[in-house]
């Protein structure tokens, strides 16, 4: 699998995104997902993606990791082209899913996470994508 994005929880997305913006990355999206309580900036340079994530509500995720850990690194994003598949896999073989079936997330994605002490600390989320 590519990474497809690293996830960057954030307090202020126009500021955080400055530093990116200075080394050449650009806007490619930004909205709302509204299940997760979240507003996403994805950053795009060449096939390198940033998605900057704030929190809406203070029930979210982000916020709670925000609150915990503060600002910073929250998950890395696999690209797979069968969410699904690759979940029952993982699942035969004991894995630890935070999601055992896909959901929606940003941009339309069918999503899904990886418990952290599977990867050694890192929350890991899968992404479908068409090849």
């Amino acid at each position: 699998m590519n990474i497809h994005h690293i996830g960057i929880a954030v307090q202020d997305l126009e500021q955080a995104a400055r530093p990116y913006f200075e080394l050449g990355y650009t806007l490619e999206a930004q909205g709302t997902v509204e299940s997760q309580g979240v507003e996403v900036w994805m950053l795009k340079s060449g096939p390198s993606r940033l998605e900057l994530l704030k929190a809406t509500r203070p029930d979210s995720a982000i916020a709670r990791f925000l609150e915990k850990r503060g600002p910073g690194l929250h998950h890395i994003a696999l690209a797979t082209p069968d969410i699904a598949a690759e979940l029952q896999r993982l699942a035969a073989i004991g894995t630890p899913l935070i999601d055992a079936a896909p959901r929606s997330g940003f941009a339309g994605h069918q999503v899904a996470f990886i418990h952290p002490k599977w990867s050694g600390g890192v929350l890991v989320e899968l992404v479908e994508v068409q090849a």
